[in-house]
């Protein structure tokens, strides 16, 4: 093993030149939780040690801090709209230099090839990207989509280089009732997320009791407590719309910050390019009242030490020399990136050549089959702002009350996009659109088509855009459609991510001319996503969590 050559020994004892010595700075320890002024040196990526070295190259880092590079807990690539290597070479930048992955979203759409292709991504990324493959596709065994894997499927990818275990398994009732599927699934890894999401008491109990591990979904400072208190990791999420961390980040302390991680799930490339990624976390937690060097263990060691990465998470002998450089740890802007002992630059865009252009054998949904009819008491799903959880709400209302602007309820569409069938309609309050239409082909996690809109013609064309485009992100006002294209699945786009940032900003532009709320795609992708409270639309209609089972739009 080249870490234990004769030459590494050697240079780790000073008795040979490191190949770099970086001088003078202040560097972080993890395990510690302080800072050591001294002298980094690196040979063959790999940390010697700190001390007084000399090396072949010496930089001069007086006044600067160097910190073990970032780790995202749990993420989805996917739902950063950028393929693997263009979101690699986005979040490297922001001092981020491992990801563990669930390949989930690409999986409902295209099964053991989307995995392939993801983890084929692998190769030639600015980072290093692990993966924990999905467990849940479908998501339930209601949910239509692109694929279903079971655990003869997973099989095949044991002892693959990038898979570290089992992604977030969310059939929590599965789970409960001991489905063998599910037992079958959590014996191929002993790395096994959890996602458990508003889950308490004995429930919990049993749930970690079957093996699972960690929780990101944790969206009140009590609930985070129980399952923490219960063993589990616990991941404080911190994406485009799921901002938990000013409600979580008071469950850290110096004894269970080896616990604790930051996440950042489900967030769009724009908002990577411009707020940052586990930086933003970390800025966003010591702004919150968290001591700095916790919210770096959070960002380092501890999701190392979860995932069994022995190799990195801090600068210490024979770890990877991977780092990041600032000036203020406390305002913590990222300077320098670097990757095995080298500084990661702004790498040129690859290309992507990928086959995963997804069918879209649906068709525009007919005025009939969206129209709603009926006078009474109607459930409405109710967005909550920087949550990925719904309420379930109850007005009174006639169906030529729609859109209702006062009360602000908009109708709301999904279409199956893998099979010609009907749609179905429900009501949404929380958009705030004033004119206009938005939809996307990004819909968790079957990914069929949803749109929400002021009219149905808006709503008709731009879900014809999206079938057009064979994936897409439109806006629709009047006749016009503005469309970021997702070539990749119908969820990833192939073009350079500041081309990908450009076209997100056009789309919110307009549908900022609309009158909507911010990130109006975020907040659309999640009403299909039946696996998380309170009240859902898939392909089937109106999903109640608390029940488990499809319930109609009028009250009987």
């Amino acid at each position: 093993m080249e870490t234990f050559s004769k030459d590494m020994l050697d240079a780790a004892r000073g008795l040979i030149p490191a190949d770099a010595v970086y001088k003078n700075a202040s560097i972080f320890n993890p395990f510690s939780c302080d800072w050591e002024k001294s002298s980094l040196a690196v040979k063959n990526g790999r940390v010697l040690g700190l001390g007084p070295y000399t090396g072949i190259t010496e930089f001069d880092f007086s006044g600067l801090f160097i910190i073990p590079g970032l780790i995202d807990a749990h993420v989805h690539i996917e739902s950063s709209l950028l393929v693997p290597r263009e979101y690699a070479r986005l979040v490297a930048s922001h001092g981020t230099t491992t990801v563990i992955a669930d390949p989930h979203e690409i999986a409902n759409v295209a099964g053991i090839q989307g995995i392939d292709f993801m983890l084929a991504e692998r190769s030639g990324s600015a980072i290093d990207i692990q993966y924990l493959l999905p467990s849940c596709v479908p998501a339930t065994p209601m949910d239509t989509g692109g694929a279903t894997l079971d655990a003869r499927d997973l099989r095949q990818f044991i002892g693959r280089k990038g898979i570290l275990g089992l992604g977030e398994m969310m059939n929590v009732p599965g789970v409960l009732a001991a489905d063998p599927g599910i037992g079958e699934k959590l014996n191929l890894f002993s790395i096994r997320d959890g996602h458990a999401p508003q889950l308490f008491g004995k429930d919990l109990n049993a749930y970690i009791l079957a093996g699972l591990q960690s929780d990101h979904e944790c969206t009140r400072l009590a609930e985070a407590e129980e399952k923490l208190h219960r063993g589990m990791y616990i991941f404080i999420r911190e994406g485009s719309t799921e901002c938990n961390i000013s409600d979580l980040i008071g469950l850290v302390t110096q004894s269970n910050v080896s616990r604790c991680s930051f996440a950042t799930d489900d967030c769009h490339a724009d908002i990577l390019f411009k707020k940052g990624h586990i930086d933003r976390c970390v800025r966003r937690a010591i702004e919150c009242g968290l001591k700095p060097e916790l919210a770096l263990r959070m960002a380092t060691l501890s999701p190392a030490e979860r995932f069994g990465l022995s190799d990195r998470g801090a600068l210490t002998p024979g770890r990877r020399a991977d780092f990041l450089v600032v000036e203020d740890p406390r305002q913590f802007i990222v300077k320098k990136v670097f990757m095995k002992g080298k500084e990661v630059s702004q790498s040129l865009f690859q290309e992507t050549q990928t086959d995963l252009h997804a069918p879209f054998p649906c068709q525009i949904p007919s005025g009939e089959a969206i129209r709603i009819t009926g006078s009474k008491e109607a459930r409405v799903i109710g967005l909550i702002p920087h949550q990925i959880i719904t309420k379930s709400l109850r007005y009174p209302l006639a169906a030529q009350d729609i859109p209702d602007f006062t009360r602000d309820i908009l109708k709301v569409v999904v279409c199956n996009r893998y099979r010609d069938k009907e749609s179905s309609v429900g009501l949404v309050h929380g958009f705030s659109l004033e004119r206009g239409a938005i939809a996307s082909s990004v819909s968790h996690d079957a990914h069929n088509i949803i749109a929400v809109g002021t009219s149905d013609g808006e709503i008709q064309m731009a879900i014809g855009e999206v079938i057009r485009s064979r994936g897409a992100m439109v806006a629709v006002v009047g006749e016009t459609p503005t469309t970021l294209p997702l070539d990749c699945g119908g969820l990833m786009s192939t073009l350079p991510y500041p081309e990908v940032v450009k076209r997100l900003e056009d789309l919110h532009t307009v549908t900022g001319s609309m009158g909507s709320i911010d990130n109006p795609f975020m907040y659309l992708s999640f009403l299909a996503l039946s696996v998380i409270p309170t009240l859902r639309i898939t392909d089937r209609g109106l999903f109640d969590f608390a029940e488990r089972a499809n319930v109609p739009l009028f009250i009987q």
